[in-house]
């Protein structure tokens, strides 16, 4: 990965999209921003994703998106790498864009790219873990704090394991392993301390689109704005996403 941030800077959205503002807890309206407008508010390689993103559609629709863009600190290196999923009436696609250094001068970059895209009905599950602050004075307008995203497509599972116990602090018996077991494809962790309250909301908004095409509820109302027009593909992405982005 890179030392540096990448030179894209964020950009403020065009004037044709909708500003991002904040919602209530149980706002069901619009996402807060175009995908163009939140590809360049990440500012990682906006253009670049666009493209990507643009490609692996098709020439569908966007329903509905959620951007994600993960900041880790190794030592004295600064690693960014986005994530983006985009819904369509019959498609969920997701992109994955990490950068890597090649050399010590930070002169050389080269981007890894993955996408995959997933046809809605192959869904098994959506699963939305919530984290309110003071519950014990929680009121209907409180937003979420934190939510995580995860979505199961391809019968993949996660387990977790640890050393079982008695609950008796003072008990040194072997009790052997315990743990649980998750079917998860992508986990996406959104907070708004990090994120922002409008991340957070917006994160709601695309998993209850998600769940309506995937259930065979009413569609949600597709984004505003124009669309690419349909253009040809000369190959098809291969490779699954790398996980590495996951929790």
């Amino acid at each position: 990965m890179s030392p540096q941030p990448p030179t894209s800077k964020p950009q403020a959205p065009r004037s044709g999209h909708q500003a991002s503002h904040s919602h209530g807890a149980h706002d069901h309206g619009a996402q807060g921003q175009s995908l163009e407008g939140a590809l360049q508010q990440a500012g990682f390689y906006p253009r670049l994703v666009a493209d990507v993103v643009d490609d692996a559609l098709d020439g569908r629709d966007c329903m509905a998106h959620l951007v994600h863009l993960e900041t880790h600190f190794d030592r004295a290196e600064v690693r960014r790498h986005i994530t983006v999923l985009v819904l369509t009436d019959d498609m969920l696609v997701i992109a994955h864009v990490d950068d890597q250094q090649l050399d010590e001068a930070g002169e050389q970059i080269v981007a890894q790219i993955s996408t995959e895209s997933v046809p809605v009905a192959q869904i098994r599950s959506v699963v939305l873990s919530y984290m309110y602050a003071q519950p014990q004075n929680y009121k209907p307008s409180d937003p979420v704090r934190e939510l995580t995203l995860s979505i199961a497509w391809s019968g993949g599972q996660r387990l977790d394991m640890g050393p079982a116990s008695c609950g008796d602090p003072q008990c040194e018996a072997d009790h052997g392993y315990s743990g649980t077991i998750a079917q998860e494809d992508i986990v996406l962790r959104i907070s708004a301390e990090a994120d922002g309250l409008q991340a957070v909301q917006d994160a709601k908004l695309f998993a209850r689109a998600l769940r309506a095409v995937n259930t065979g509820s009413p569609a949600p109302v597709p984004h505003s704005g124009p669309v690419a027009p349909p253009r040809p593909r000369t190959g098809v992405f291969g490779n699954r996403l790398s996980r590495g982005h996951q929790r």
